[in-house]
């Protein structure tokens, strides 16, 4: 089966492998209308995988990413389907979330749900279940998510923390410190300094996976990397956290040595690090795809579209694989689990 299917700017959309394209299509599965679109070569049509038509024989099956790839290669758009025209529903999300990215950071409008679903076109129900269906987060997650990426913008730009604050849309700086700890990993001060004021202590050894470097602030395990090197894990340390003060212990101690212990477990396969505190700094829904990660049994595998089925958001699996790319701490969060629906592994740093 040919298969021109190739990646896109475009959200939840993906280049997918063949099995599970033609099991989608089979299964009519409207899950993936947004992933491809295929064509059937001894009719030169196109269709969305949730089409009603007759199921085509495989071989008689290319793969596409978009309408207009498909039309190049000569096919037209199904008159059933109408593979060619936006989803209404999809529409009607990015209405929605357009108009939060535009009004996030605005104090003098509050946004409802029921200010979104006028500006979308659909009821509040169908808003708050078509939304997190497609971006993978609720309204009121997102909003959240928009105003700690502007407050982390502005932190950076040089603003002071409650000028910051307040053009990131949030009304008093005691919301904002609220979230601080699962979406910066510290203050946002702190944050604003390049973690000035963050004492880490870590340690280096040999695993068998190579050098091993498991460093910690008082709050948990923040950085847990594997080089060639000790100066390799360093380094990735202090890139990492270039305005915190880096201690090397030349053995763990108090809770380090605990936390250390549970890392080495991790790396041996003899238990997992379920137990160990994390301090990194990680959005709402990253963490919710890490402590689903953490279920993972030893010894057994799930794809990234598992894990989005687990979190409630199976369309969002470009965002699950981007959460495991953010993981700072390998082993403890275990991304080295999640592999391709097709059983092949990712591109993993190690």
């Amino acid at each position: 089966m040919p298969n021109t299917a190739t990646e896109l700017n475009v959200p939840n959309r993906q280049a997918m492998d063949e099995a599970t394209a033609w099991n989608s299509v089979l299964n009519r599965d409207s899950a993936a209308d947004d992933d491809f679109l295929y064509g059937v070569t001894t009719t030169r049509i196109y269709c969305r995988p949730s089409c009603p038509s007759r199921r085509p024989n495989r071989e008689n099956i290319a793969l596409f990413s978009s309408p207009e790839g498909a039309e190049r290669a000569g096919f037209r758009a199904c008159l059933r389907c109408h593979p060619n025209r936006p989803k209404t529903g999809n529409v009607a999300i990015q209405r929605a979330r357009d108009y939060i990215d535009e009004h996030a950071g605005n104090l003098d409008e509050r946004i409802t749900l029921s200010l979104l679903s006028d500006h979308a076109g659909l009821s509040p129900y169908h808003l708050q279940r078509k939304f997190k269906q497609t971006v993978g987060l609720t309204p009121a997650q997102y909003i959240r998510a928009r105003k700690s990426e502007k407050l982390k913008t502005e932190l950076r730009k040089g603003e002071t923390v409650s000028r910051a604050l307040f053009g990131a849309g949030y009304g008093s700086s005691s919301r904002a410190y609220e979230d601080a700890a699962t979406r910066l990993g510290m203050t946002p001060a702190t944050y604003k300094r390049g973690g000035a004021g963050t004492h880490i202590d870590y340690v280096t050894m040999r695993s068998s996976l190579g050098v091993l470097l498991v460093g910690a602030t008082e709050r948990g395990v923040c950085s847990v990397t594997i080089g060639d090197t000790q100066r390799d894990v360093e380094d990735a340390l202090a890139t990492e956290y270039p305005a915190a003060e880096r201690s090397r212990l030349s053995v763990a101690e108090g809770d380090l040595h605990a936390w250390v212990e549970a890392v080495v477990a991790a790396v041996e396969g003899d238990r997992a690090g379920n137990d160990v505190p994390i301090d990194v700094q990680a959005s709402a829904f990253q963490w919710k795809v890490w402590r689903e990660l953490q279920k993972i049994p030893l010894g057994q595998t799930r794809s990234y579209s598992d894990i989005a089925a687990a979190i409630g958001a199976p369309r969002a699996v470009r965002a699950v694989a981007s959460a495991c790319a953010n993981n700072r701490v390998a082993l403890l969060i275990p991304c080295h689990r999640v592999i391709r629906q097709s059983g092949d592994l990712g591109g993993y740093r190690w």
